[in-house]
């Protein structure tokens, strides 16, 4: 049947079940006046845009894996945090090294990421990854050392966790110390290295559900809200329940409800 002849509907079905249109399909779509294959070829060409323009950030964004391939490395570790600023809950960290064949368009800094996305990323890394480790330092080591260090230990305990002998990691602005390999810290690492947004998706969706976990134990606080992080709401449950046991204690925001500066 020629496109002429076929309805809309039998059009934008053909098309579902079509994922790359022929360039020949394209041409008929693009000179049939109809204005509803019109509206089917512009989406088209919307998907077609978008999906070269995240194509060109994955490029752009592995520029820092391509140099250290390039300089003989062969397990690159890219390592970030989430959680240095809520009131409760663990700094998460984690470090994944991945293959250097997989291509995941979309992947991004985790705060810039929707939730749905972010979970579909997510699967695919742990799924598709050489190796991925994870790092935790709960409330009361943070409370201990403060969340500096919490962090670096948090990041230190998911590089231990990898499989595989890292030649170099990728991190976060952040140096670690006593490393037995090459790190090279980026300046918003999760938004320039694909190793490094790795990382960063993977510690938010971790932390995201310990958080709702924790929900579930002292649901007085919203957690699965906020994630710990001090909303209006979540200060207004540490005045009237006092703070739980995963709250950090030297904080501001709990600090002044414990000792009552």
């Amino acid at each position: 049947m020629k496109l002429a002849e076929m309805s809309i509907t039998e059009i934008r079905t053909e098309l579902e079940r079509t994922q790359e249109p022929s360039a020949e399909l394209l041409a008929m779509l693009r000179e049939d006046q109809r204005k509803g294959v019109q509206a089917l070829y512009k989406q088209i060409e919307q998907r077609a845009a978008k999906k070269a323009m995240l194509e060109a950030k994955w490029n752009e964004m592995n520029r820092f894996e391509r140099a250290q391939r390039q300089a003989g490395k062969r397990y690159i570790a890219g390592i970030d945090e989430v959680g240095r600023g809520p009131l409760a809950g663990p700094v998460v960290a984690c470090a994944v090294v991945l293959p250097e064949d997989l291509v995941l368009p979309g992947l991004d800094d985790s705060k810039k990421v929707p939730v749905a996305e972010r979970n579909r990323l997510y699967e695919r890394i742990v799924a598709e990854a050489t190796s991925v480790g994870i790092g935790t330092v709960d409330a009361e080591r943070i409370d201990q050392i403060n969340i500096l260090e919490a962090t670096k230990e948090a990041m230190k305990l998911a590089i231990a966790a990898i499989s595989v002998p890292i030649d170099v990691c990728l991190i976060d602005a952040v140096t670690l110390p006593n490393l037995p390999f090459e790190q090279v810290p980026i300046i918003g690492g999760d938004a320039a290295s694909v190793s490094i947004a790795a990382a960063s998706i993977v510690a938010k969706v971790t932390r995201d559900r310990l958080m709702e976990e924790y929900a579930r134990h002292y649901p007085q606080y919203g957690f699965e809200k906020h994630a710990g992080y001090g909303t209006k709401e979540h200060l207004a449950a540490i005045e009237a329940y006092g703070p739980s046991p995963i709250h950090r204690r030297s904080f501001t925001g709990v600090k002044e409800w414990v000792t009552g500066e």
